[in-house]
């Protein structure tokens, strides 16, 4: 942890703290809701960048929904932390995630289309965000997630996970076979069916 300031935002007042690593070289932030360190059953939401989702506000994804809905949960809480991490296109980087979307363009899924580009479907890795997590001292977390790789990385290295929090967002017409795809080929755990009674209902 290298800096930290206070950080008041539409979803509540946080606090920020940036990351510097030996582990992969890149910059990550915690978004902080009170006070976590030495507490138990933290909420946390690992992150991962997204520049056309959270930042363009793409309908490709789900990214930008999660995130506001990470932070509006947590800035309901006594405490949580949101872990941002800069691991953009599933860890393929920002250039390969858009040469994936012209593939996507072309017929492939998102899983198919990464493999097309030689890489796995999920290239991202959680040991920095398993430090960071060390760093700010929480003693166990409830995890909000839908991936059960982000439980299993997280656990891999030592974090105490109570319970994972779903995270589903309601799909719209451009993102709901990336939710599929998701579910069906990722392991995410999102219901298929309910995705389609999201879409009807």
């Amino acid at each position: 942890m290298v800096a930290t300031a206070k950080l008041p935002s539409r979803f509540g007042d946080f606090s920020i703290a940036a990351f510097a690593n030996s582990i992969d070289h890149k910059e990550h932030v915690a978004v902080v809701k009170g006070e976590v360190r030495g507490r138990a059953n933290v909420p946390v939401r690992l992150h991962s960048e997204c520049l056309t989702g959270d930042v363009l506000g793409s309908y490709r994804c789900d990214c930008r929904d999660q995130l506001e809905a990470a932070l509006s949960y947590i800035g309901r809480q006594e405490r949580g932390i949101v872990l941002y991490l800069r691991q953009e296109g599933r860890g393929i980087g920002l250039i390969n995630k858009i040469r994936a979307y012209a593939l996507q363009d072309s017929g492939l899924d998102t899983v198919e289309a990464n493999h097309a580009l030689g890489f796995p479907d999920d290239a991202r890795d959680y040991t920095v965000a398993a430090e960071m997590l060390k760093a700010l001292g929480v003693n166990s977390i409830q995890l909000l997630s839908n991936n059960p790789r982000k439980l299993e990385g997280l656990r891999d290295h030592g974090i105490v996970i109570v319970r994972r929090v779903p995270l589903v967002q309601p799909p719209n017409e451009h993102n709901r076979r990336y939710l599929e795809t998701k579910a069906r080929k990722s392991g995410h755990l999102i219901e298929p069916d309910a995705l389609l009674l999201a879409a009807t209902g």
